[in-house]
């Protein structure tokens, strides 16, 4: 069995290096403690170098990339530039870069498959907007298949696909966490797409984790009930407290003590 894999997204927080800096090391220290999680940390960019530097067991994570190694691309970063840093997993095709930036799945297929050729751990971000669970079989369908156009078999082995519904994500009005069941019938119809892409065998290793107001209260049962690799976390990854408990759910779904 695979150790559950959590990635602390950042986003555009916090606001300075110093604070950035601090809340790794916190949290890099209190992961000691948890033996059975594989932790990334996604920071701003401008934080990459200084995060990296402060860990030693957490993984180096980029919340975006570009496709071009180099070249006229203003504002971007490229997958050249984030691998020269130790980055080693990249999110690629959130949400909120698809909502309020524009992204589209023509663009998220280039990102992903950058990352594919150049050895880097893909985190495709994938969810529907609407809380009906009729969106599945389309909308997620049709971002999965066309986020990996062209993404040969041998990449697979550096794909996670994130589900994280729009509606559950916890910075969006009146959002609240998907149901453990749901986030099942997500992760199976996921699972079967990968089999008719490129076999059982190379779709049961590809990990599925669920994003979406993940806590410290919810993260044990979408890990079992749910059937979940793990969890991509916002919000709750910039509390100290809270990420860490998350952590220690996550190695020891029988509960164990809270930090208070």
């Amino acid at each position: 069995m695979k150790k559950p894999l959590i990635i602390a997204n950042w986003k555009m927080n916090p606001l300075t290096r110093k604070e950035a800096v601090l809340l790794a090391q916190e949290i890099e220290e209190g992961s000691r403690m948890v033996k059975d999680c594989e932790v990334v940390i996604a920071p701003p960019f401008p934080f990459l170098e200084s995060i990296g530097a402060a860990l030693k067991k957490s993984k180096l994570g980029a919340q975006n990339v570009f496709w071009e190694a180099r070249g006229a691309y203003t504002g971007e970063i490229s997958w050249d530039q984030v691998t020269r840093l130790k980055v080693r997993y990249v999110i690629v095709g959130h949400s909120e870069r698809r909502i309020r930036l524009g992204e589209t799945d023509e663009m998220v297929n280039k990102k992903v498959r950058a990352c594919a050729e150049h050895g880097l751990m893909t985190v495709l971000c994938i969810g529907e907007r609407e809380r009906t669970g009729a969106e599945i079989p389309s909308i997620v369908g049709d971002q999965l298949r066309r986020a990996l156009a062209g993404v040969k078999t041998n990449a697979l082995k550096n794909l996670v696909v994130a589900y994280e519904p729009v509606w559950a994500i916890s910075t969006n009005p009146g959002a609240r966490a998907d149901t453990p069941d749901n986030a099942f019938r997500a992760r199976m119809y996921i699972k079967r797409i990968l089999t008719e892409l490129y076999g059982r065998h190379i779709a049961e290793e590809v990990r599925i984790i669920y994003g979406g107001s993940v806590n410290s209260t919810n993260i044990s049962a979408f890990l079992e009930e749910g059937k979940m690799d793990g969890a991509l976390v916002g919000g709750a990854s910039l509390d100290r407290k809270e990420f860490l408990n998350i952590l220690k759910a996550a190695s020891d779904r029988r509960g164990i003590p809270k930090l208070k």
